[in-house]
């Protein structure tokens, strides 16, 4: 196995202008260099015989499908030689080391690192208390607090019927008693009837103690098993978190001035899981140890694509948010001139906002692509702002409804609150109908058909979404095709419910039409635009009780 896994260009490249900033890794598209990598990369994944991975490409492979993120980095040596550094997000086929790929940042899996020994050690504490919360001794000792409770009260209770029916029966001796003996007989009588309530109590009283005393020990007997187990949960627990610490520890990133930060400093203790094991934290993590120079970069999914998430088989993804964007931007990246954020940018700034209707009560506007519908994080710019300043003295919360940034089209606008109010219950009633037109990157088999796929917001890389049945929101998407032309299918989608990124995940995901929509930088390809239109807007006027319809040609 090499120990150099630093690769120069197997062809001429000198032709090839190096890029003058490093790519910004949340969204970029590939270089030329490193797209030459990519398919170097990926020719020797399609030919490879040096380990055993089930990607889903093959048919009868055994294995769990597992397809997985590859990524390049284009650096040059201290010579100023040209080349290239592979690596593989997470581990690839049970290890993390392979010939060509640049290590792990730290390696969990080494057989004697301190890691698997204290693996080793939690693993035996769980063991030990599986075995005693499944333990027969913990079972008969939980029955039997709870058979000596049972069975105290069934006594206590007999023996309180008992004095009950012994205590009729002396009052019943006392009245029949009280007219047929004389004074001195019924005073004795009285006597030796008090003694024998005295003695009922007594014993009343002795069996009380005497269950007090049976239930106190079973509930002791079970309280030691217990204190054992939650001995064991806390030993657990404090070598968790001492692992924890030293993993922090042992992840320590470098960057081009030597800084090391460990991961435990960049999350303030607290990563998501997988931190630091991603593609990009690894190819920098080797070019800073070796003193390579980072020209470009870039990753892309190989394999199957997941059943919750959208990856296509080859397709360039950025890194993911969640973990390594703080990472590389708070850190890693620190010393490099990097690409421009384009989040940091307003596309929309020199675009106006075109209305298509307008009466005193509504309006409906066609929103360009790549124009906010509300105030972002970043940038406030939107159309919710341009018509707050466009209708200054309006009452209501104007916008309706809204459409994603890429998104163009439609939207329908309320100029006061009754408005907003009557046309949002045709919204939530679903008797709004819309009509989107969309430009698919491929052709489309079938004619028509109902998409249902659950959504929810990817935690770990927002604003993705992935399809999850377990905690998805409802969505269902009527589509049918209209024309196919150039390899491309143009398809009108009627939304029956309204999900964010509904068509774009249900055009490409596997389960849907397979298909992304074109431009979908996201779920697809980048192009000049997202090609998905708002086109038709039907609805009931809250004044007139007419039905009108708006319709808007796509730009595409």
């Amino acid at each position: 196995m090499p120990t150099n896994p630093f690769q120069p260009f197997k062809i001429d490249v000198s032709a090839i202008p190096l890029p003058e900033k490093f790519t910004f890794p949340f969204y970029y598209q590939p270089h030329k260099l490193s797209a030459i990598a990519s398919e170097a990369l990926q020719q020797y994944l399609k030919t490879q015989s040096d380990f055993e991975h089930n990607f889903g490409l093959q048919k009868n492979q055994n294995g769990l499908v597992i397809g997985k993120m590859f990524g390049v980095l284009v650096c040059q040596d201290k010579t100023g030689q040209l080349g290239y550094l592979w690596a593989f997000s997470g581990k690839l086929a049970e290890t993390n080391h392979h010939k060509y790929f640049v290590p792990p940042v730290f390696d969990m899996l080494e057989h004697n690192s301190f890691y698997k020994k204290e693996e080793n050690i939690l693993n035996a504490i769980t063991l030990n208390l599986e075995v005693l919360e499944q333990s027969e001794t913990l079972k008969n000792a939980t029955k039997n607090v709870q058979k000596v409770q049972i069975d105290a009260e069934k006594d206590i209770q007999r023996h309180k019927e008992t004095i009950k029916t012994q205590k009729a029966i002396r009052d019943a001796i006392r009245s029949a008693a009280q007219n047929t003996v004389t004074f001195d007989a019924y005073k004795s009588l009285q006597k030796g009837l008090s003694e024998e309530s005295k003695k009922e109590s007594i014993l009343f009283k002795k069996m009380t103690i005497y269950w007090n005393y049976q239930k106190g020990n079973a509930a002791a007997e079970l309280q030691k098993i217990r204190s054992e187990i939650q001995v064991l949960k806390e030993l657990r627990k404090q070598k968790s978190a001492a692992l924890q610490q030293q993993l922090f520890d042992k992840y320590s990133f470098l960057n081009l001035f030597g800084i090391q930060k460990s991961i435990g400093e960049i999350f303030k203790n607290n990563p998501p899981a997988g931190a630091g094991e991603c593609a990009a934290p690894k190819l920098l993590q080797y070019a800073f140890t070796h003193q390579l120079k980072p020209i470009a970069m870039a990753e892309f999914w190989w394999g199957q694509s997941p059943n919750s998430e959208i990856r296509k088989h080859k397709h360039f993804y950025p890194a993911c948010k969640s973990k390594c964007e703080p990472i590389l931007m708070d850190h890693m990246l620190d010393g490099l001139e990097v690409d421009d954020n384009p989040f940091l940018e307003n596309p929309s700034e020199v675009m106006q906002l075109d209305i298509v209707y307008e009466d005193d009560i509504l309006l409906l506007i066609n929103k360009p692509p790549e124009f906010l519908s509300v105030p972002g994080k970043i940038i406030t710019d939107s159309v919710l702002e341009r018509l707050k300043q466009m209708y200054p003295d309006a009452t209501g919360p104007l916008l309706v409804h809204r459409l994603d940034m890429s998104t163009s089209g439609l939207l329908l606008v309320a100029k006061n609150k009754e408005t907003y109010v009557h046309l949002q219950k045709q919204f939530m009633k679903r008797t709004i109908k819309k009509r989107y037109v969309a430009l698919l990157d491929g052709i489309v088999k079938q004619k028509e058909g109902i998409i249902n796929l659950p959504l929810r917001v990817d935690l770990e890389d927002r604003p993705r979404q992935l399809v999850c049945y377990e905690y998805g929101k409802p969505a269902q998407t009527k589509w049918e095709v209209i024309a196919i032309k150039n390899k491309q299918t143009r398809v009108y989608f009627y939304p029956i419910t309204g999900r964010t990124h509904q068509l774009r995940v249900h055009a490409s995901h596997e389960l849907g039409l397979k298909i992304p929509i074109l431009g979908d930088d996201l779920y697809g390809k980048k192009a000049n635009r997202l090609h998905l239109h708002a086109e038709r807007l039907t609805f009931i006027h809250p004044t007139t009780r007419e039905e009108i319809t708006i319709s808007v040609d796509a730009a595409f």
